[in-house]
C-alpha cells in the first residue's frame, strides 16, 4: 500500500519539496492507523473494549441464518419450544452418546452445573444424579414453555436438584460466581447476543469454573447437520477469546459432536 502511495504522489505535477512531504505524511499515516479486517474487527487494542452493540453487523438473512454477524458467523435460527419433541427422539442416544459426554465432563458430587438451553432438560437429567443432593443444576431457558417441559419432567422422575430459570437473550441470570461447570449442548450457535451471553455466563462462573461448548462439527462433512448449526474448534476458541476464559482441551470421542472447554482465569472484568 505503501508503495502504491508512493506511486500516486510521483505523478502529480507539484514540485519536489511537496512530493517528499507528502509520501512521509503519508507513510506515517498508513503505518499508525488501526488495522481493520474485512469483517470489520479491529485488531487494535481499544477495539476489543467497544461497546457490545458494535460486534455485530446486519445481512441479508441466509436461508437457516437471522442476518446478524458475529466475529464472522452469522447466527443460525433458534429451535422453538415447538420442536421439543426432536430433543428427546430415541435416535439421540446414538448420535450423541449423553452419557458418554457427562463422562467427559468428570463432574462430582456437589457441582453447581449450568445447563444453559436446558430444553426439556434431556442432559441436565443425566447430570442430576452426579451432582447429587448436595449439588444444584440450574435449568436456563430463555422459552417459558421449555421450562414448563422440564418441570414435568422432572416430576414424572422425581428429580429435585434441577431449577428452572428464566433468562434473557442476553443473560442467562444466574448469582455471580456461582458455578462450577456452565455447559451449552447444541444452543451456543443460536444466541441472537453471544457477545453479552458469554459476558455474563463468566460472571456467573467461579474463578476455576469451566464452561463447555458441545457443538456438532463443522469440520466434518459427514456430519448431517445444516451448517449453520455447526461450528469449528477454531471459531470456537475466537469467539471465547473476548473474555476471561483460557482454552483447556477439545474432546472429539462423540459421533458428531466436539467439546471445547475453557476455564474462567479472572474475577474482574470490565461491564457491558
Amino acid at each position: 500500500m505503501i508503495t502504491k502511495f508512493k506511486k500516486v504522489v510521483g505523478i502529480l505535477r507539484v514540485p519536489k519539496p511537496i512530493k517528499i512531504c507528502a509520501i512521509v505524511v503519508g507513510t506515517l499515516f498508513l503505518l499508525i492507523y488501526p488495522t481493520t479486517s474485512p469483517k470489520g474487527d479491529s485488531h487494535s487494542k481499544t477495539d476489543q473494549t467497544r461497546p457490545a452493540s458494535t460486534h455485530y453487523e446486519q445481512r441479508t438473512p441466509s436461508r437457516d441464518g437471522i442476518g446478524k454477524i458475529y466475529m464472522g458467523r452469522e447466527i443460525s435460527q433458534v429451535m422453538g419450544h415447538l420442536a421439543a419433541g426432536w430433543l428427546e427422539r430415541p435416535e439421540r442416544e446414538r448420535e450423541e452418546m449423553p452419557n458418554k459426554l457427562i463422562e467427559m465432563l468428570k463432574l462430582k458430587e456437589g457441582d453447581v452445573v449450568a445447563d444453559i438451553g436446558v430444553g426439556t432438560g434431556y442432559i441436565a437429567r443425566r447430570i442430576s444424579p452426579i451432582v447429587g443432593k448436595t449439588g444444584t443444576i440450574y435449568g436456563v431457558e430463555i422459552q417459558q414453555e421449555m421450562l414448563d417441559i422440564l418441570a414435568e419432567k422432572m416430576t414424572e422422575e422425581g428429580i429435585t436438584n434441577i431449577k428452572g430459570v428464566l433468562g434473557t437473550i442476553t443473560n442467562p441470570k444466574l448469582p455471580p460466581n456461582s458455578v462450577d461447570l456452565a455447559i451449552m449442548v447444541d444452543v451456543y450457535h443460536e444466541f441472537s447476543h453471544p457477545y453479552e451471553m458469554m459476558h455474563n455466563i463468566c460472571r456467573a462462573l467461579k474463578v476455576g469454573g469451566r464452561v463447555a461448548f458441545v457443538e456438532y462439527r463443522l469440520e466434518d462433512d459427514s456430519v448431517p447437520i445444516k451448517r449453520l448449526h455447526k461450528m469449528s474448534e477454531l471459531q470456537v476458541i475466537k469467539e471465547a477469546t473476548p473474555h476471561p476464559l483460557s482454552w483447556i482441551e477439545t474432546l472429539d470421542g462423540l459421533p458428531w459432536q466436539h467439546v471445547i472447554i475453557f476455564e474462567k482465569v479472572a474475577t474482574d472484568f470490565t461491564s457491558l
